[in-house]
């Protein structure tokens, strides 16, 4: 996978077409906080290069986390079970794409969702 067809596969756009079906976890506002924080995750990733080191890719995983949390808290704690599972599976294969190898969940140290 690269990172142009991670990012066709945000969590955000099956939010968004569960938001039009009628779940009110989500709203435009939640969406597009979220969205951002992953675009910029995947730019700061891409902006490591190459072979960027694993302490520099979990800085840009801990960074990302911080900003969902704080989204998290703001917008009534929307991130639940399946939505925690979609963003860690999100920041765990751009972490991969840029060279992380782990099989385990790199946001649980700074998650709080």
């Amino acid at each position: 996978m690269t990172f142009e067809e991670l990012i066709r596969s945000k969590p955000t756009i099956a939010w968004k077409k569960r938001m039009d079906e009628g779940d009110d976890l989500f709203t435009g506002e939640n969406i597009q906080a979220v969205d951002e924080v992953l675009d910029a995750y995947i730019s700061g990733l891409k902006e490591l290069g190459e072979r960027p080191t694993a302490e520099a890719i979990l800085k840009q995983v801990e960074e990302a986390v911080s900003r969902l949390n704080e989204w998290n808290d703001e917008y009534d704690y929307f991130i639940e079970t399946m939505e925690r599972e979609e963003l860690a599976e999100f920041i765990g294969e751009g972490a991969k794409i840029a060279g992380l190898e782990s099989e385990e969940d790199i946001t649980e140290e700074w998650r709080e969702w």
